[in-house]
């Protein structure tokens, strides 16, 4: 490609030059020095167009940018209808979210990478209302493989989007951020809002790079070192997401400059000129979001001011919750009642509203009304409903989210008269102000000094714990009675140091903040937050020799925590499990620890999956180059170029039983430590089970969303993953999903039930039946229930009378289906069940929660019938192998297809039974002539088979809910809605049938680093050994609250017997290869009795069977073998028996797994 750029230039710059001469020839002097005039401006012009051209190519590519709306500066007066709207709209601007108004950014960079285009540039907001008009201007439910608004890249961004909503996605792009100071903590903040998809991040940084910033930063490698730490890191920084313009800045930052951001954020800078930055950011007009945060060591800090009033849209992010209605008392106040459905989630003080009431119709006014007494199924509404109408039936109470006004404080104020500090762990409740002082100790020591106190320095130890009591002192009645030398010793050691768990947990935080300041989503941090983990100091105490430097990237942490952990850490023997968002977290994490770096140390990484598009807005170690790539091995080559050190293993296999042939004993016995990456609960049971197993130390986290916890799981210090779960997920019973619907959760239910029996079940079995008939008719005979019958009756019907040879037939079909499922169905359903049907108690049959359906009659002039109907003709036309032509998109010509086809009369009938019990399990209902009706269908089968083309098979289709071109979401969020439409529930458009449908896992950046930082501080204290439990921390955070609880993992249960204690950790082994009488008399001396012995799902011997005493002679490995029919591998050594005993006075005894080995 270069080489054609470069044939062009000469050609395209010679070429005028020879015209001009062979002109020049012909004419005079004066039109000699015109042409030359003009040959010169021809040649620049092509040099500048090839030039151009190859730029395209030298640059680096970008996945496409967003198209954001457009929106002129008078948008004061859009929302000028109501008084509130006008409220809303100016309480909007506070937050900032539009302020480029020029189209051209003002700042002044040494370097720009991922230009957007230039149509893009004028894409800026001035106010979330203007957002939202927007929003309601977007294309119709279902536009037919267009469906989804060109702004935002859905295939990218989903997980995100299922977090934040669109509105909160395009004020994020137009949002300008300055990260200033690119040591780990900027990097990591940086990273993350670059993924999140602002407009532009600036990186500023003065410094150059060093050996000691390889601690904590994923960007830098040793080849950077020298370098100004802002140039080396823009260009892998913009590969994260080339839709971000990344810039940088090299030299001192002016207030002024500050101007052209929405938000700026300071890593590494003093207080003095942090004041003065904030006092500008307060005070101008509109205000300009500030943080100032730091890594030291084991130790971090947050400050936050958001202007003198920030509005903030949404508080936490929760969808608003809602009731449905039972009764409403006319009192005063009333009090309402809903059905026992779902427990109500109201607190006092919300404001709700009511809508579709029947007989107390004055409260469907769309008026808010606070609420008081709420309690799981009622609440009392204050207002006095006396002279209303009488509650007859129906309603819906749905909460009301109210914005909410804070008034943040300058630095200035706030270092004076900080307010409530947010507290992470409840058993360090006098931390924060400690570390307030603290920090403000730092800053004056390094102010006098220049520099940092040198680790294990006892001598600016006490220099820092002198400046500590000094300021103290100053704080008159304010100050602290304790200012804990030994915990600012800690301080003091480790202030130089930034370290990577700490810059990852921060990283997680502050970039979420900073998205809060952008858009108002989420409450903000308000306005300090301290956190320390000194628990992850060794146990032993550090000499000061040991934590010099030795010249090495790992310089800053062996500054905390001392050579001889680092050792551990790099000989370790690590199992990650998932290469995904938490997995790619992790590896970069471990890799600038140099876990497993050392000449003993293995880290294994294990994944099954391949890379998609939408994981590129999370596992940050994948570009779009890698996709369809497997994940383990890009993420492992990715944190080898992070640390070239590390020793790493990438394999492709899931972890399951089917794997131990791979993951053996002997793997599983090395293991030093094992690191759950997961995103499925069975997979971490299982994972949990082996670490049990072999009594390894599991470390287990989890996000969904912006929340995250972590768990610690050590050998006999806490308890195991599994023994606490979560309650299952409430199902909806059969009946409501079929026949009963009241929230478009249960539609979309029903809708991808639909759409795999339609389209994948239904032509698996077509082609099982074809391949191999005589089996398949045969298995269907033998088991001869209703749902042998059902099979058949659907293969019968797909292959005779819905059988489709001509797009036309598809048409068909699917007009067919939408007459069946929203009108035929339904007038079924009220025919057996009239609006004035009754129970058999005489209660009304339409009570809530069920709703009254009304049939549906297809128009093609609706484009959501048009929609569905063409979706679902596509979709049966891929089944069948028939070709789609080009008019399906023409709305006339669809149209008119459609109308073409016949629609037959529907009568109800008398006789047919809709299943209205909610402990039902199935809608097939058995029969006595089930068999006769299999064998005639068979025969039927039978003579339809002669009628197809040698070799006919149909097309399966399996569900993809990532690809928006292959139809599969607009089928489904058709059926969904046109079924809403059925029962008068709010329809949703195809993304947010796509979370619901799909089962998406909302995910973001930030929280999945949090959590991975929190799961690295607790990696040192499980590698260094001899940590008590009370020194481990379980977590869960909310960053979008913030919230964040801290607490002591709960220890295992002991069973105790006799002088013998146990919990599940334990695991008793037997060896020497003993028969059934050895264990049993082993057992008996420890005052145990035994009377059944398993493996597996066989029992091997019980006391009450005579026959087994002839048994006890034999060896247990022969024992399993011939009576439990055990394979035992070349690689196994031994194997396990669950053993029921009691105790001499015949009570039953729990005891431990029993390990036989016979080799």
């Amino acid at each position: 490609m270069l080489r054609l750029g470069l044939l062009g230039f000469i050609a395209s710059f010679l070429a005028p030059i020879v015209v001009g001469f062979v002109l020049g020839n012909y004419c005079n002097g004066y039109f000699r020095f015109l042409i030359a005039f003009l040959v010169l401006i021809i040649s620049v012009m092509a040099f500048y167009r090839v030039f151009s051209s190859l730029l395209h190519y030298m640059l680096p590519r970008k996945r496409a940018s967003e198209g954001v709306l457009v929106v002129e500066e008078e948008t004061e007066n859009i929302n000028t209808n109501t008084n509130r709207k006008s409220e809303s709209s100016s309480a909007l601007k506070k937050i900032r979210t539009a302020e480029a108004a020029d189209s051209t950014v003002k700042i002044s960079s040494d370097v720009v990478c991922g230009e957007n285009n230039s149509s893009n540039n004028n894409n800026n907001y001035s106010s979330g209302s203007v957002a939202r008009e927007a929003e309601k201007q977007e294309d119709p439910i279902m536009a037919l493989g267009d469906a989804n608004p060109t702004d935002i890249d859905e295939d990218l961004h989903s997980r995100q989007l299922a977090v934040y909503g669109r509105e909160t996605m395009r004020r994020l792009f137009a949002s300008n951020v300055l990260v200033s100071g690119m040591q780990g903590l900027g990097a990591e903040i940086a990273k993350n809002l670059i993924l999140a998809g602002v407009k532009s991040v600036t990186l500023h940084d003065e410094g150059t790079v060093e050996l000691w910033d390889l601690s904590s930063n994923f960007i830098f490698s040793e080849n950077d070192v020298g370098k100004n730490r802002a140039l080396a890191a823009v260009q892998k920084l913009q590969d994260l997401n080339n839709a971000v313009v990344v810039r940088t800045l090299t030299t001192k930052l002016t207030n002024e400059q500050l101007s052209d951001f929405q938000a700026v954020v300071f890593t590494d800078i003093g207080f003095e000129k942090a004041i003065e930055f904030n006092d500008y950011c307060h005070n101008h007009q509109p205000a300009i979001a500030f943080i100032k945060t730091e890594v030291r060591g084991l130790f971090g800090s947050v400050f936050c001011d958001f202007g003198p009033e920030f509005t903030v849209v949404d508080v936490d992010g929760e969808e608003p919750h809602s009731g449905i209605i039972a009764s409403i008392s006319n009192d005063n106040a009333a009090l309402v009642s809903c059905v026992d459905d779902e427990r109500l989630e109201f607190q006092d003080g919300d404001l709700v509203v009511f809508s579709e009431v029947h007989g107390m119709t004055e409260l469907n006014d769309g008026k808010p009304r606070k609420i008081k007494n709420s309690r799981a199924y009622s609440f009392t509404l204050e207002e006095d409903t006396t002279n209303y109408g009488a509650y007859v039936k129906g309603g819906i109470v749905t909460q009301v989210k109210q914005p909410k006004v804070l008034n943040f404080k300058p630095l200035r104020e706030a270092l004076a008269d900080p307010g409530d500090f947010l507290l992470s762990d409840f058993s360090k409740f006098d931390r924060p102000p400690l570390l307030h002082l603290a920090f403000q100790a730092l800053d004056k020591f390094v102010s006098d000094l220049g520099r940092f106190p040198v680790a294990g320095s006892e001598e600016d130890a006490q220099k820092l714990i002198a400046v500590a009591g000094n300021i103290n002192e100053s704080l008159g009645d304010g100050r602290l009675e304790d200012i804990n030398p030994k915990l600012l010793r800690h301080f003091a050691s480790g202030a130089k140091a930034v370290l990577n768990p700490m810059a990852a947990m921060f990283g997680g935080i502050v970039g979420q903040e900073v998205v809060k300041a952008c858009s108002g989503k989420f409450h903000p941090l308000f306005q300090f937050f301290y956190f320390d983990s000194v628990e992850s100091l060794p146990t032993e105490p550090l000499d000061s020799s040991d934590l010099r430097p030795l010249n090495s990237r790992y310089d800053a942490q062996i500054s905390v925590f001392g050579s001889k952990l680092q050792k551990k850490l790099e000989d370790a023997i690590v199992f990650i499990v998932g290469s995904g968002a938490l997995g790619c977290e992790f590896l970069k994490n471990v890799a600038l620890m140099g876990v497993s770096c050392g000449d003993q140390g293995k880290l294994t990484i294990t994944d099954d999956d391949v890379i998609e598009k939408s994981n590129l807005s999370r596992q940050f170690l994948f570009r779009d180059w890698n996709i369809g790539q497997a994940k383990s091995t890009v993420a492992a080559s990715a944190a080898s170029s992070i640390n070239p050190r590390l020793n790493i293993e990438a394999l492709q296999n899931r972890v399951g039983t089917e794997t131990e042939n791979v993951f053996d004993d002997t793997f599983w016995e090395n293991l030093s430590v094992v690191i759950n990456a997961l995103d499925n609960v069975n997979a971490r049971l299982y994972v949990d089970q082996r670490c049990l197993y072999f009594q390894k130390p599991l470390l287990e986290s989890g996000t969904l969303g912006a929340k995250c916890n972590t768990q610690m799981v050590i050998p006999h210090l806490t308890e195991n993953y599994g023994a606490s779960r979560d309650p299952p997920e409430k199902q909806a019973p059969m009946c409501t999903v079929h026949s009963f619907p009241h929230n478009i959760d249960h539609c979309l239910t029903w809708a991808r039930s639909e759409f795999e029996g339609l389209l994948e079940k239904t032509p698996a079995e077509v082609n099982a039946y074809l391949s191999n008939p005589s089996e398949y008719s045969t298995a269907m005979i033998n088991a001869g229930d209703a749902q042998s019958r059902d099979n058949l009756e659907r293969v019968l019907e797909c292959l005779d009378k819905e059988r489709c040879e001509t797009f036309q037939d598809c048409i068909t079909w699917a007009r067919l289906k939408f007459e069946d499922y929203f009108a035929n169905r339904v007038k079924q359903l009220i025919y057996t069940f009239p609006e004035d049907a009754a129970t058999s108690t005489g209660a009304p049959f339409w009570s809530a929660p069920k709703r009254f359906p009304r049939p549906l009659q297809l128009s093609t002039a609706d484009p959501s019938h048009l929609h569905f109907v063409m979706a679902a003709s596509i979709l049966r036309a891929e089944t069948f192998g028939i070709p789609i032509p080009d008019w399906v998109k023409n709305t006339k010509k669809s149209a008119e297809a459609i109308d073409r086809v016949m629609v037959p009369e529907f009568e109800p009938r008398k006789d047919a039974k809709i299943v209205t019990d909610e402990k039902a399990t199935s809608i097939s209902t058995s029969s006595i002539d089930d068999s006769d009706v299999i064998a005639e269908l068979i025969k039927k089968l039978e003579q339809c088979q002669k009628n197809l083309p040698p070799g006919f098979r149909m097309k399966p289709i399996q569900f993809e809910k990532d690809d928006d071109t292959n139809f599969h979401m607009d089928m489904i969020a058709g059926l969904a809605n046109m079924r809403a439409r059925n029962y008068s529930i709010p329809e949703v458009d195809k993304l947010k049938a796509k979370f619901i449908a799909g089962r998406i896992i909302p995910a973001i950046a930030t929280s999945t680093a949090m959590a991975t930082g929190l799961v690295c501080l607790e990696l040192y204290k499980v590698l260094d050994g001899g940590h008590k439990v009370e020194a481990y921390r379980n977590t869960f955070a909310n960053l979008a609250l913030p919230l964040f609880s801290m607490a002591e993992p709960v220890p295992p249960k002991v069973i105790k017997h006799q002088n013998t204690s146990w919990t599940v950790w334990d695991r008793w082994i037997l060896k020497g290869n003993p028969t059934l009488r050895e264990l049993i008399q082993w057992l008996k001396e420890k005052g145990l009795f035994a009377y059944s012995i398993s493996c597996g799902s066989c029992l091997l011997y019980n006391s009450m069977f005579p026959r087994h005493k002839d048994r006890m002679d034999k060896k247990m490995v022969d024992l399993a073998r011939e009576v439990a029919k055990v394979e035992l591998p070349a690689y196994r050594r031994h194997l396990d028996v669950v053993v029921a005993c009691e105790d001499e006075e015949d009570n039953d005894i729990d005891i431990p797994q029993i390990s036989i080995y016979y080799r």
